[in-house]
């Protein structure tokens, strides 16, 4: 597990970019370097109450001095889009943490990029990247409405391969169709609400594993545990052992035993709490990893995952 650098950022601009979405540029008070990332990273926002919201990195990763980062308020959500809409304010102070990345750009020759709503917000720096390598690429962005859609002026320097797709003026887009056309070598990133990304899986179903990269802001339906029953977590580091009751999460278990360990979403979403297994068998329960990445039951998120075997040996 690597540890997250936490900084106390100033917000220099608060800008709307589309309907119910805002852009918050964020700076070092003093100007600092910041920390670098990569393509599809994102950044903890720390509200002042203790709570904690991911979001993507949109800006350019080469400007060092400040942090970009676009906000849908949701009207269903726990209420930090509604803070930083209605309360974060040019001037106020926030601590961010990351970035971190669980939506790499893998290399690929060829790439096709499907993003919803503001799920445009990680593809904008993989567009850069991909036209900065040459690559063949191209972005299906759709969308409710246009004035919905964020950065799509932005997206008009790279012409037709960009295509905009409003539900209101070119109906709803026909996912089978644009995926059954894709060639064996594209690379496909899809971020967006869950009923897409469901969509998206369902037509690549039987692609090869790693062709299909998807990003979810809010975690996956997990079916119930395999198991309800306690069981043992070893720390090989620490030399100790812990035991999981059937309701506590690993995480708390942890925790209630004195082991350090960093989270943030609680939800298996935002990749803070990941921990390498050195031996046993992990019940997956987040929405990150993918079907080989499981297989390989090497890692897990102790926030949500928890096991299928009587002990876990974890390298904490």
């Amino acid at each position: 597990m690597t540890a997250v650098t936490t900084l106390n950022l100033v917000v220099m601009a608060k800008e709307p970019v589309a309907d119910q979405v805002v852009a918050l540029t964020l700076a070092h008070p003093e100007r600092r370097r910041l920390p670098d990332w990569t393509p599809g990273a994102h950044i903890d926002l720390i509200l002042p109450d203790g709570r904690t919201r991911q979001y993507s990195l949109c800006g350019s990763r080469w400007d060092s001095s400040t942090y970009r980062i676009a906000v849908l308020r949701d009207p269903d959500g726990r209420g930090g889009s509604a803070y930083i809409h209605d309360t974060l304010a040019v001037g106020d102070m926030v601590a961010v943490g990351g970035p971190r990345n669980n939506f790499a750009l893998v290399p690929s020759g060829k790439y096709l990029f499907i993003a919803g709503g503001i799920g445009i917000t990680p593809m904008l720096s993989m567009l850069a990247q991909a036209d900065l390598l040459g690559c063949d690429w191209r972005l299906a962005y759709l969308g409710r409405s246009r004035r919905t859609m964020a950065f799509t002026a932005d997206l008009a320097a790279y012409g037709d391969r960009v295509s905009i797709s409003p539900d209101d003026e070119c109906g709803v887009s026909d996912l089978g169709e644009m995926l059954a056309s894709v060639e064996d070598d594209t690379v496909v990133f899809c971020c967006g609400p869950a009923r897409l990304l469901d969509a998206v899986q369902r037509c690549c179903a039987d692609w090869q594993p790693g062709r299909l990269r998807i990003e979810r802001f809010v975690p996956k339906a997990q079916a119930n545990a395999v198991r309800d029953t306690a069981f043992d977590i070893e720390l090989r580091r620490s030399r100790r052992r812990v035991t999981v009751a059937p309701r506590q999460s690993v995480l708390e278990a942890l925790r209630g035993a004195g082991a350090s360990v960093l989270s943030s979403c609680g939800q298996g979403v935002c990749g803070t709490c990941e921990t390498t297994v050195l031996d046993g068998l992990p019940d997956h329960r987040d929405s990150i990893l993918d079907d080989a990445e499981r297989e390989a039951g090497d890692s897990m998120f102790v926030c949500v995952s928890r096991s299928l075997s009587d002990r876990l040996v974890l390298d904490l």
